[in-house]
């Protein structure tokens, strides 16, 4: 939903009204510096021959207030934030329909299954005293199998904040098969912190022995990687002034703490986004499409919550755009376990069974990748996860 406008026109609201307090203040703070002036000078003196006639005080007074004119200067303020508090109220029911009941077809849901995602929103957001709560007055004593797990991710990413990184890689070494089939290298990163950790502390053998113990089966894979570990040897203590200071960098902590959460969330068969939080926010963008649509339908008399698919496009942004099929761009069938998506070393991917074909069904014989000019042999190709 495009909220500019109605921004523009709350800072032009918000902007009318500073205008207006200012001014009433500046004429509130003149007219009270003139009335004090003119009880100055109608007050008793020493000398009765100085006193000032207290009705030709109050006519010079009159006059004065006369001429600032409080009521006309306030009225061009009050009437330009008039005119935009107006607007501002026509402009909010022109973008926000207050009924949208008639803007989603009426389906009957399963309580108990929109119970558990509700309950796995709040434990998977940290919200876990919350999730106790809704489990226990929704009774859904089942939608808290997963606190446990949630509860586990939390503490660790809160001991990352403290820089404390043990309870994280006990996680790693304990899913190091899972996360090594899944291609991540999370492990090596969590054991590169550490070493920099203990070599920040001027701990240089200690260092040493954690690298051999912990970096050294990364070695062959991650030489240059490894190589600049070592470097670090050099400079014990003083890793900020070394050509290895980005190593120090929070930014790191932040990175590894958002990759940690993906992984646990993956090895839980879950998203790393909350599908209630998406769901929500997918419905909130595709609202004004359906709020139209209603409205013209509503226009034309015809039902449009009897139809099978909507007559429209609900343009989302790319966020909220999810593929759980694969369709093979060449044969265009939908993979399946016995045919199932293959990647192919120049990074396209193709159904088995298309490879099979382009290859002629020779597994030494190269072929050109549809979609660019690379070779590929079958024995390079990779099978993805389906």
């Amino acid at each position: 939903m495009e909220l500019n406008t109605i921004k523009d026109a709350f800072d032009r609201v918000t902007k009318k009204q500073k205008l207006s307090s200012s001014k009433s203040q500046e004429i509130i703070e003149q007219i009270s510096q003139e009335i004090e002036q003119a009880l100055s000078r109608i007050g008793p003196g020493d000398d009765i021959m100085t006193q000032t006639d207290p009705r030709f005080v109050l006519c010079e007074l009159k006059a004065k207030l006369k001429e600032i004119g409080p009521l006309s200067q306030l009225e061009v303020t009050q009437k330009e934030l008039n005119v935009a508090l107006s607007k501002y109220p026509k402009l909010l029911e022109k973008s926000f329909n207050p009924d949208i009941s008639k803007a989603y077809r009426n389906i009957d849901f399963d309580i108990h299954t929109v119970n558990q995602i509700i309950a796995s929103h709040f434990y998977r957001e940290g919200h876990f005293d919350l999730g106790d709560c809704f489990v226990h007055e929704a009774r859904e004593p089942e939608a808290e199998a997963a606190k446990s797990s949630f509860a586990e991710m939390y503490q660790i990413l809160e001991a990352m904040k403290l820089r404390n990184l043990e309870p994280a890689l006990k996680w790693a070494a304990t899913n190091h098969d899972q996360l090594n089939q899944n291609g991540s290298d999370i492990e090596l990163k969590l054991h590169r912190l550490q070493f920099v950790e203990i070599l920040q502390k001027k701990r240089r053998d200690e260092a040493l022995n954690y690298a051999k113990t912990f970096l050294a089966p990364f070695a062959k894979s991650h030489m240059a990687e490894f190589q600049k570990l070592m470097g670090c040897l050099l400079w014990a203590g003083k890793l900020d002034a070394s050509p290895y200071a980005e190593l120090l960098s929070p930014v790191h902590w932040d990175k590894l703490s958002e990759e940690l959460t993906r992984h646990f969330c993956n090895l839980m068969g879950q998203s790393f986004e909350s599908p209630l939080s998406v769901t929500v926010a997918a419905g909130g963008q595709g609202l004004p499409t359906l709020l139209k649509l209603m409205n013209v339908m509503t226009g034309k008399k015809q039902e449009w919550q009897s139809m099978k698919q909507l007559p429209v496009p609900v343009d989302l942004d790319r966020e909220f755009q999810f593929h759980s099929v694969f369709v093979c761009p060449v044969s265009r069938d939908q993979a399946s376990e016995e045919n199932p998506p293959m990647l192919l070393s120049c990074g396209h991917v193709l159904c088995k069974q298309s490879i099979t074909k382009l290859s002629k069904n020779n597994s030494t014989r190269p072929f050109k990748c549809p979609y660019c000019p690379s070779e590929v042999e079958v024995g390079q190709c990779r099978q993805l996860y389906f």
